[in-house]
């Protein structure tokens, strides 16, 4: 049985860049290859024409030449990634845009045109600002053609990601759904799964104290920025790109779309987000990380386009130092044998979503305290490469989101050696994976069915390919 290896188009779509991707859109059949323009191979000179039809949209023959470009230019080697592998993947590419079409499916026009605009002008910084050698390279015409084009990829990709999405959102698993499927790896040829060295790890956490004062002074400087927009005409993004504390979505100006039916912010957010009128300008509000205030600048529907100022309140230099010393006494008393690491924990640390499990972290991914040293977040490995089993680290400056500055000690609480698959120790990871297998059956069941229902059409040379899926519709 193969399991988890099925050829599903994620991984070559994921190799992708974001650039030099050629889309059409045509109204009516295309009963001929229109001739775009001539390119070599090896010693023959070939019409660059339209090599596949799928739904609305169109394949050219130069598609995959550019696609292997792309792998190329990503550090990839476009050797292991045969020509029809690579046409079948545009082709899927085209019939989840195409179905997401028909599905009604909607993706943000706005924010993907500013997305567009942030890659050319990151693009253009690699070219030290001169427009005509990007262009050049890129070969494209003029900077609205190689714009529009990242664009029209951007919005490829996305009604792709929307799409596989709501096939894969209506798949669940029972209990016993992964009992027979652990079953089933017992008994195939290639065995239960081997799971690499894990390790559980444990960490105390003090944060800086925030003043009344500093929180106040940032209150009222978003609402100096408020009155600066409403009154004086000042312009919002303007001062989000000179003042918002958020990395994240200063690229795009600020922007984010919430979605009433998919939560995607913080409730004290969404609250504010759901409750302005077009234009409007929110109040300053707190959030776990930090004040904010919100431009509503459009509704569609169940939509909001916003952009928004977060302000993070300065930290005085005696909150640090009394921080830092308070973890420092923390560590002394463990050390010491006191306290034990799990009771400090419980009493001293400012972490909320640990501290209650004696400091233990939660992989975000698997769900559990297990942490597969291969595949830990860097972050974490660099802090614990050197930690023996339960010795407790130096005191760690760090950073998140939401704290520009805490400090903390860390523990590797537990080591569980590379082992075979258990289904009771490790369930979490096994549903994990019987997950994945039927997400991938759903997939397939659905291009299966697609592939059916929609106009396709194949031309020249690609029609001696060997597709995993049926694209030549051969009965």
């Amino acid at each position: 049985m193969k399991l988890l290896n099925k050829a599903i188009f994620t991984s070559i779509f994921s190799c992708t860049v974001l650039f030099g991707f050629s889309q059409e859109i045509i109204k009516d059949e295309v009963k001929a290859p229109v001739k775009k323009q001539e390119k070599k191979l090896g010693n023959r000179i070939k019409a660059d024409g339209v090599a596949a039809v799928v739904g609305d949209y169109i394949v050219l023959d130069s598609d995959v030449d550019r696609r292997r470009a792309q792998i190329k230019a990503q550090g990839g080697d476009p050797s292991q990634i045969t020509g029809c592998e690579l046409f079948g993947s545009i082709l899927e590419e085209k019939l989840y845009a195409h179905q997401a079409i028909q599905d009604s499916i909607v993706v943000n026009e706005l924010q993907l045109r500013s997305q567009a605009n942030q890659q050319v002008q990151g693009l253009l910084a690699e070219f030290k600002g001169s427009m005509d050698r990007m262009l050049e390279y890129y070969k494209k015409e003029s900077e609205d053609e190689f714009r529009e084009e990242i664009y029209e990829f951007n919005k490829s990709r996305s009604l792709f990601t929307e799409m596989q999405q709501k096939v894969t959102d209506a798949v669940e698993i029972t209990p016993e759904e992964v009992r027979q499927f652990y079953n089933e790896l017992k008994n195939d040829e290639d065995g239960l799964p081997i799971f690499g060295t894990e390790l559980q790890i444990a960490n105390i956490v003090v944060i800086p104290e925030v003043t009344e004062a500093s929180k106040q002074a940032t209150i009222n400087r978003l609402k100096e920025f408020k009155r600066d927009v409403e009154e004086n005409g000042a312009s919002f993004i303007t001062k989000v790109l000179f003042y918002t504390d958020d990395a994240g979505s200063k690229p795009t100006n600020g922007l984010y779309t919430l979605n009433r039916k998919r939560p995607r912010m913080v409730k004290e957010f969404r609250d504010v987000a759901f409750s302005l009128q077009e234009g409007e300008i929110s109040e300053p509000f707190k959030s776990p990380y930090g004040y904010h205030i919100i431009l509503l600048e459009k509704i569609r529907g169940q939509e909001y386009d916003i952009r928004h100022i977060l302000l993070q309140p300065e930290i005085t230099s005696d909150a640090i130092e009394k921080a830092k010393k308070k973890i420092e006494e923390v560590r002394a008393k463990i050390v010491d044998g006191t306290i034990t690491f799990e009771d400090a924990a419980r009493e001293f640390s400012d972490e909320k979503e640990t501290k209650f499990e004696g400091g233990k972290l939660m992989n975000p991914i698997t769900q559990d305290f297990n942490f597969e040293l291969t595949k830990m977040d860097t972050d974490i490995y660099v802090q614990i490469q050197d930690l023996k089993d339960g010795t407790v680290s130096e005191v760690i400056q760090d950073s998140d989101r939401e704290n520009p500055i805490k400090f903390k000690i860390m523990k590797v609480t537990n080591r569980i050696d590379e082992h075979e698959a258990n289904f009771a120790r490790d369930y979490l990871k096994i549903k994990r994976l019987a997950l994945q297998n039927k997400h991938f059956d759903a997939l397939g069941k659905w291009q299966k069915e697609t592939i059916e229902s929609t106009y396709i059409k194949i031309n020249g040379e690609y029609r001696d390919c060997e597709f995993s899926s049926n694209w030549l519709k051969s009965k």
